[in-house]
């Protein structure tokens, strides 16, 4: 039995939704790239015609979109140079001989153009089996009817998948937000491309893709970890607030008298409109010449000429887990936490390392190896 189960479906379970989903899309595609060929008939356009690989691209660009062998570089590249290196092998390798030879160099040619496609190895079977209609065509059989069919069936792939929530072509490492390779365990997208092809993946699963899993593990480890806790079960509060009008000495006096390191900048009704660090005072005053030193601090200048914009406030429901990594290494020290757009309290690395320990006196110390 044990045996036996390494043969059992290696494929999760899917939903009927997403079974219906990828049987339209291919029937959808297929049909269009039958409507071209019947386009072409009608126009007088004797080479183009489908042909049987494409039902293979069909299952890969609607079924597993996010592969890397799915995409449109893949897809398309893929099987035009398999169909040009079948056509080279077939006129000077015999058959039967020429089948496995077309075969073989299609994966070799295709490996190099960095465009493996599996129907490509189908495309040059299918030209060395029949090589009456390519032998015929000449070259030009790789652009049509190969290479035309597999781009209506890819742009076909393209409007379908996004129409359906799917993300095809995927995203590649450059063209990621700025904010995606911090959520992923700090690890850049260089190091992703490392560890996929160290499990020799990378034609399984793109960086961008591994990328969206490991930060989904990321937030899930995180709120198990800290079991459910949330921004507002550990924000601090009773805050002490100024007015974007407030004068920068009134916002010096605060920050002597009450030994904090930051105020929250705020409307009348508690809408958060900045924040002022230490550290933005300093350099406020921070110029050559005492009067000029005494003019950034007179009574003209409000807070609202050196304060920094509120736009990285979490709301009190965020799970604390969640600002882990951002604290860690995005510089932040203080984060606002709002709740219906107002102030509710701020979270610092402090509250962080207090939740840390919470509880670290009753665990068993670590013993050093002996």
């Amino acid at each position: 039995m044990r045996a036996w189960h390494h043969l059992y479906p290696a494929l999760p379970g899917l939903h009927g939704r997403e079974q219906l989903r990828a049987g339209i899309g291919a029937l959808i595609g297929i049909s269009l790239c039958a409507l071209v060929v019947n386009l072409g008939a009608s126009l007088g356009v004797s080479p183009l015609y489908l042909v049987a690989p494409l039902g293979a691209t069909a299952v890969l660009v609607f079924c597993v979109p996010n592969s890397p062998l799915a995409q449109p570089w893949s897809a398309i590249v893929g099987n035009v140079t398999s169909a040009l290196a079948a056509l080279a092998v077939i006129q000077i390798v015999p058959a039967p001989w020429s089948a496995g030879v077309a075969v073989g160099a299609a994966i070799t040619v295709m490996m190099f153009v960095r465009a493996l496609h599996p129907p490509g190895g189908a495309v040059a079977l299918l030209t060395a089996l029949d090589a009456a209609p390519a032998l015929n065509t000449g070259p030009l059989f790789a652009v049509m009817p190969v290479g035309l069919t597999t781009a209506v069936l890819v742009l076909a792939a393209i409007v379908y998948n996004r129409a359906t929530g799917r993300v095809y072509p995927f995203r590649q490492p450059d063209t990621e937000t700025a904010d995606e390779p911090e959520q992923r365990l700090g690890m850049s997208s260089e190091q992703l491309g490392q560890l996929l092809e160290r499990f020799n993946q990378s034609t399984n699963v793109g960086v961008a893709d591994l990328g969206r899993l490991l930060a989904a593990a990321e937030a899930e480890a995180t709120r198990h970890r800290f079991d459910g806790t949330t921004c507002g079960d550990v924000m601090t509060t009773g805050l002490i607030t100024v007015r974007p009008e407030t004068p920068l000495p009134e916002a010096a006096r605060l920050f002597r008298s009450h030994a904090i390191k930051s105020l929250p900048v705020v409307n009348p009704d508690m809408r958060l409109r900045g924040l002022m660090l230490q550290g933005d005072l300093l350099e406020a005053v921070e110029l050559k010449g005492r009067l000029a030193a005494l003019w950034h601090l007179s009574p003209r200048r409000s807070v609202s000429k050196v304060m920094r914009p509120a736009v990285r406030a979490v709301s009190h429901d965020l799970p604390v887990g969640a600002l882990l990594n951002r604290l860690a290494t995005q510089g932040s020290e203080v984060i606002p936490v709002t709740k219906d757009g107002r102030l509710v309290g701020i979270l610092t690395r402090s509250d962080i390392i207090g939740l840390l320990l919470y509880g670290a006196e009753d665990r068993p110390a670590a013993q050093a190896p002996a």
